[in-house]
């Protein structure tokens, strides 16, 4: 069997990460590029949290109000529940909260009734889009929508899975997929997600809104970076032509990043050397139990390692 020979390179001849450690799309909710899933049940603001993303995005303004956007540029979005009158009208709404000008914002609507992912003509038209706009965030809203497969099967959802991350790695664009979760409880939220765990397994990064009583909530797991803490939110329409998310927090200074999200960022300023975990604790001012806790979750997260020399992020 002939073909081309596959691609390989010796380990050291990879590019490193930029100096300055990981691209964020936004801060510190997603590295760029990703492929990511907004999870929930039905309710949960899932489709405001996509447009909202989007529109920031779009305009280089901060997501949900409070988180800066590093990497601006084209959005690109699909609604399949929704009719085009109603996606003009959200996007309206998210626009009027922040005062900006739709009509001048790049952003850009799929309009086709139907798009079936599970379908190479359709992935072709997608893929076709995708190179022709150039987009930095690509929303498709909701995966049930853009398919016919059993979502159960590994075998079945993993090829729409595959599809969408060579078209994320071979367009450097984000994609964000929203998707349905059960309402059984999981020791983690991208275990709720329904059908295949393949669907976990694939993320970068994991938006699960759930609610507590009345109170939604907003969790994010990263792959690449530890996870901020977990946020309140609220959908406010005390002006129902600007409604939109928001953080529910009495300052509206950034919530202060988790212990393990400090002790990575600290441990990559200081590539390539390691850190002893006293030279650690002292940095940052913590106690030694709970830093302790912290380089655990890391190093079974894959993101660090205790070296001879101290802890340093695995490489």
């Amino acid at each position: 069997m002939s073909g081309s020979p596959l691609a390989v390179v010796r380990a050291g001849e990879l590019d490193p990460r930029p100096a300055g450690g990981l691209r964020w799309l936004v801060e510190p909710l997603c590295p760029h590029p990703s492929v990511m899933i907004a999870g929930g049940q039905p309710k949960s603001n899932k489709t405001w949290f996509g447009l909202d993303l989007a529109v920031s995005v779009a305009s280089s303004t901060p997501c949900l109000g409070r988180f800066p956007v590093h990497l601006p540029g084209r959005s690109l979005v699909y609604l399949a529940e929704d009719a085009l009158l109603d996606v003009r009208e959200r996007l309206e709404c998210l626009c009027r909260s922040r005062r900006l000008d739709l009509a001048q914002l790049d952003l850009h609507v799929i309009t086709e009734p139907a798009l079936r992912l599970d379908l190479e003509p359709d992935q072709a038209r997608l893929r076709a889009a995708v190179e022709r706009l150039r987009p930095r965030l690509l929303v498709l809203d909701p995966l049930v929508r853009l398919h016919r497969l059993d979502e159960n099967s590994s075998q079945e959802i993993s090829g729409l899975l595959g599809y969408l991350r060579a078209l994320q790695r071979a367009n450097e664009v984000s994609i964000l997929l929203v998707h349905h979760a059960s309402k059984k409880s999981h020791a983690r939220h991208g275990q709720a997600l329904r059908g295949s765990s393949d669907l976990h397994a694939w993320t970068d990064v994991g938006f699960y809104l759930t609610w507590r009583g009345d109170q939604l909530r907003l969790a994010v797991e990263l792959r690449t970076a530890a996870s901020p803490e977990p946020l309140e939110l609220a959908l406010v329409s005390e002006d129902p032509k600007a409604t939109h998310l928001e953080v529910r927090a009495a300052s509206s200074a950034p919530p202060t990043p988790s212990l393990p999200h400090r002790v990575l960022e600290a441990l990559r300023r200081q590539v390539p050397a390691s850190v002893r975990r006293y030279e650690l604790r002292d940095l940052l001012g913590v106690n030694n139990a709970r830093l302790g806790e912290a380089l655990g979750e890391l190093e079974q997260a894959g993101l660090v390692e205790r070296t001879e020399a101290g802890w340093r992020v695995r490489s």
